[in-house]
């Protein structure tokens, strides 16, 4: 019998119970199966003896097996262990397929590739990484053109095609996303670019506050302002810096104020640009509740790369908008707090208003 390929099926129980006796793979993302006779719950595709039908019990996921009392089976821990590395291959390959492509690859081209449907490789993929397929794309080809940039002997149209834009014109519609600002000016550190900024004094010191075309760029902490407009200017020596007018103080007062009351929000745009593994990171960080911590080992598992604690906590180190993404809320596996970018105490304030706004 053919294998159902409908993503969206293995709803009833009588689906699910065709896909165990079929150990179809394709059912393994979508529950499992536990055997009441045993206590032991397996995947679908998994090459355990077939039970008794009176004896299935099924769970949408693992955890909830767990929950119900039930225990991996050791043939489900290995096959889990299995599975996750023939994912994480399966999705390294796609982003090697994603890095050599003269153009970004569709979506239909790398599932076709990795022999699974549109639906299910996005799932995969995104589960892996973090990011969507079309975002690691868009995270590379940005990252390429800083790289390509960066050369004094590149010039900038070889630059754009290099980094897989066919055209100039599709690139300079996208720019702006990309560096912030236009290529020429990005490779002369920023000439010719506007940045907005302005220093004010909150609870945790002063805070510098900084704005290019795309959005608030910098958000820096520090006990003297000084040393903030300083950093401002080492990350684009060329830049206009221009203070900030009436209207930019009102985006200043927003940060203040989210900084004080994380529970009001922040509802501004980011100029947030990295590699792509640093923008997963961002992006995992953004989805902590305010209120909560998760550990850089959390981090690292959620976007896939449960080895890459060292790279995690770098990627942290990197964050050049404090609060609004927020590396304050990431701790040591024990709790410790320690290793934040604007001060250890800063962290631990910044804990404990949200906190309490979350009591």
């Amino acid at each position: 019998m053919q294998l159902k390929q409908d993503p969206v099926r293995f709803v009833s129980e009588d689906e699910r119970w065709e896909a165990v006796q079929h150990r179809n793979p394709l059912a393994d993302a979508h529950f499992v199966y536990a055997v009441k006779t045993t206590g032991v719950y397996c995947r679908p595709s998994s090459s355990a003896r077939l039970p008794r039908r009176k004896n299935v019990e099924f769970f949408d996921t693992a955890a909830d097996a767990e929950n119900a009392g039930y225990r991996a089976s050791r043939r489900a821990r290995a096959d889990q262990t299995a599975a996750a590395n023939e994912r994480a291959e399966l999705v390294a390959r796609a982003c090697r397929q994603i890095e050599m492509a003269q153009t970004p690859p569709t979506l239909n081209e790398l599932a076709e590739q990795a022999h699974l449907s549109p639906f299910h490789f996005h799932r995969v993929f995104k589960a892996e990484t973090g990011l969507t397929p079309k975002a690691y794309a868009s995270a590379w080809r940005a990252r390429k053109l800083r790289d390509e940039l960066g050369s004094a002997d590149t010039s900038i149209t070889d630059a754009i095609y290099t980094a897989g834009f066919n055209s100039n014109s599709r690139f300079y519609e996208s720019s702006d996303q990309l560096l912030g600002m236009r290529a020429r000016e990005y490779r002369a550190g920023g000439q010719g670019a506007v940045i907005r900024f302005a220093v004010a004094q909150c609870s945790l010191g002063a805070i510098l506050v900084a704005q290019s075309l795309r959005g608030i760029c910098a958000i820096f902490l520090g006990d003297d302002p000084e040393p903030l407009l300083r950093h401002l200017q080492d990350q684009f020596p060329n830049a206009q810096l221009v203070g900030g007018d009436e209207h930019f103080e009102q985006a200043v007062a927003q940060v203040i104020g989210f900084v004080e009351a994380p529970s009001v929000g922040l509802n501004l745009p980011l100029d947030v640009r990295g590699t792509a593994f640093q923008e997963r990171v961002w992006q995992a960080l953004r989805e902590i509740p305010a209120g909560t911590t998760a550990s850089y080992g959390d981090i690292a598992a959620r976007i896939g790369a449960p080895t890459a604690v060292r790279a995690v906590a770098q990627a942290c180190g990197a964050n050049r908008i404090a609060v609004a993404i927020p590396c304050h809320r990431v701790v040591r596996r024990d709790g410790d707090i320690s290793g934040y970018r604007w001060g250890v105490e800063r962290k631990r304030a910044l804990l404990e208003k949200e906190a309490k706004a979350r009591t």
